[in-house]
């Protein structure tokens, strides 16, 4: 499996630090124009579900495939922010007693541990809300037009096509396991969405042409796919304390994967030549592309 960039990922720690006080921004205790007020206790919880670490891989795709492109960065920063929002919705939700039944998440108490079933519930549903609201505020300083997109877009990757309806066949995987067909589609829509995502609202924000914007979008599509098998390889080969989550858990329910449908080596060798696909996509690029192939191998080489 291809090693890290020490570099690589100092640049991911810098570009976390870089973030954190637009998202922390976001949930400021004073309300919007058009809101009434913010309840603390709402606020708090919010807080605990963004703000609780992670490597923010998914903002870091939106602002650097926008910033190949030659995007706004501050508007790609606030993009990226709406879009770990939705993204950390779906893992308080993810994370509850009717769903996954998780107690830690990023080696912390999930939600619903550290408030309540029913604050949990409505912490991600603030969350989900302020994703939207985030792209189409006027501080995201975009064309009417390339909001009007993220907001499409985004709304079809995490909706009943996307994320959302994979967290709903994974729910059913634990009746009837899919074959490998099945788990493919599964995979796609439950994780591979959002990172495409990612990757497209980088060309949407810089406004760039059809070409560039469906071949970053098939780069996310790469990088969907190998994120979850290597999710699914350190299901089997790491521990609760490294991952900052239980493990294994998918064996135990009876869930399908690719990885336990093919093997390991075969997952080592497909995330191998997922990477030199996805790669192989940005060389009209350059060297400008560095950071974006480094990220590839990131996706297919990390321990948590």
């Amino acid at each position: 499996m291809t090693e890290i960039s020490a570099t690589f990922e100092t640049c991911l720690r810098n570009f976390a630090s870089e973030i954190l006080p637009v998202m922390t921004g976001l949930l400021s205790l004073t309300a919007e124009t058009g809101e009434i007020a913010r309840p603390a206790h709402l606020i708090e919880a919010m807080r605990h579900g963004l703000l609780n670490g992670g490597k923010r891989l998914r903002p870091f795709l939106v602002v650097e495939t926008a910033s190949l492109l030659g995007g706004n960065r501050p508007a790609a920063l606030r993009v990226g922010a709406a879009l770990e929002c939705l993204h950390s919705y779906s893992l308080v939700h993810d994370d509850l007693p009717a769903m996954d039944d998780d107690d830690m998440r990023r080696g912390k108490p999930t939600v619903h541990i550290a408030f309540d079933e029913a604050t949990a519930i409505l912490a991600g549903d603030g969350l989900l809300t302020l994703a939207f609201d985030t792209i189409a505020a006027p501080e995201t300083a975009l064309p009417d037009k390339a909001r009007i997109d993220l907001v499409l877009a985004l709304s079809r990757a995490a909706g009943i096509g996307g994320m959302v309806g994979g967290q709903a066949l994974d729910l059913a995987a634990e009746k009837n396991a899919p074959g490998e067909e099945g788990v493919v589609t599964l995979q796609a829509m439950k994780t591979g969405a959002l990172l495409r995502f990612a990757c497209e609202a980088g060309a949407i924000i810089a406004g760039a042409p059809a070409g560039d914007l469906a071949r970053l979008r098939r780069y996310g599509e790469l990088l969907g796919r190998a994120f979850q098998i290597a999710d699914d390889l350190l299901d089997i080969t790491s521990d609760a304390a490294t991952l900052g989550k239980a493990t294994g858990k998918d064996a135990d329910r009876g869930k399908g994967t690719l990885v336990g449908l093919k093997g390991q080596d075969w997952a080592v060798a497909e995330l191998a030549r997922l990477v030199d696909e996805a790669t192989s996509l940005l060389s009209p690029y350059g060297g400008k592309a560095r950071i974006l192939i480094e990220a590839a191998k990131f996706v297919a080489a990390r321990q948590n």
